[in-house]
């Protein structure tokens, strides 16, 4: 452990020894990122990445699915995650998975499992879980690894790491940021992430056809009980009509939820004949609890689930009655 570091979460740190034992003496390893990934999953998938490529550890950056965030593009490594699974491996490590149906395969009961994660609805899935819901993102987590193992900090990791956080937490935004988390980041920084370049990356490189699909959600957009809850959703035949991608349209909850009298947000779209749901809230209104009874999870104030039907309308009665 570096003398220097702090640990200060709910990590157990014998896990975080051996950890490093399983990666260490593994031949293959097979890192998992969540179905339908986000930012923080990738760059905590890109850091360890990155340091299993400079110290020549074998490995393969997974996701099931082939679309990917394409503003996460500049991450050194980002090109080589691939949606085909290896033939063998001896080590599987998930990263960002609340659950274990997030991963989007079946783990082979033989092979040790190394599950990092910062959502408080896991229930412990790995061999080796390093979990911290307190945590900002799984990026934060990656770090405390890092850290506590004394692990090398290169510049590329070290972006990966940054961009992971930032992401996570709305720009630093979110009440899981705490002055270790500020920390992380300005020793980030002294290791070659360049706050300003990635900002730029993140925010900067819009697809037109986001901008064509976001004022048809914006249409869609009810407000319930008062104007505390607001709802909006997406039609399938408006991704082919602009050429969206679901990805395009994760902005469209946050800025609903911006609206002042607004207290919960809920957007509902399909994907892989399911209805997707996404619940943010402000102040200390547990949205969790809610995704929870269909099977998803999350944290306080932002979570997210599937429910078997693929209409939105649907959906969104099934959802809304839940508050009521």
């Amino acid at each position: 452990m570096k003398k220097d570091f702090i640990l200060n979460n709910k990590l157990d740190t014998s896990s975080l020894v051996a950890a490093l034992g399983l990666i260490e003496k593994s031949r293959y390893i097979l890192i998992v990122t969540h179905v339908n990934p986000d930012a923080d999953t990738i760059a905590s998938a890109l850091a360890l990445s990155n340091y299993f490529l400079e110290n020549k550890i074998n490995h393969k950056v997974f996701n099931v699915g082939s679309d990917l965030p394409r503003n996460l593009d500049f991450i050194n490594g980002y090109s080589k995650i691939t949606n085909q699974l290896p033939k063998s491996y001896d080590l599987l490590i998930s990263v960002d998975c609340g659950a274990k149906s997030r991963l989007g395969i079946d783990i082979p009961k033989n092979i040790p499992h190394i599950n990092f994660d910062h959502h408080k609805s896991n229930d412990n899935f790995g061999t080796i879980n390093l979990v911290d819901p307190f945590k900002s993102s799984t990026s934060e987590v990656v770090y405390d690894f890092f850290k506590f193992n004394g692990l090398y900090i290169t510049k590329n990791s070290a972006t990966a790491m940054y961009v992971g956080i930032y992401d996570d937490s709305l720009a630093f935004t979110v009440n899981r940021c705490d002055e270790f988390t500020y920390g992380k980041i300005n020793y980030l920084v002294k290791c070659g992430a360049n706050p300003s370049l990635i900002a730029d990356l993140l925010t900067r490189r819009d697809s037109l056809a986001k901008y064509r699909i976001l004022p048809k959600i914006f249409e869609s957009l009810e407000l319930h009980n008062e104007g505390k809850i607001a709802t909006i959703y997406a039609k399938p035949e408006w991704f082919k009509q602009t050429g969206a991608t679901l990805l395009d349209t994760e902005v469209a909850l946050n800025m609903v939820l911006n609206i002042s009298v607004v207290k919960i947000a809920i957007y509902f779209r399909v994907s892989n004949e399911k209805v997707r749901v996404s619940l943010r809230s402000k102040e200390k209104i547990d949205v969790s609890t809610v995704a929870a009874k269909f099977n998803g999870g999350g944290h306080l104030n932002a979570a997210g689930c599937s429910l078997e039907c693929n209409d939105v309308f649907e959906a969104k009665e099934i959802v809304l009655k839940e508050f009521s």
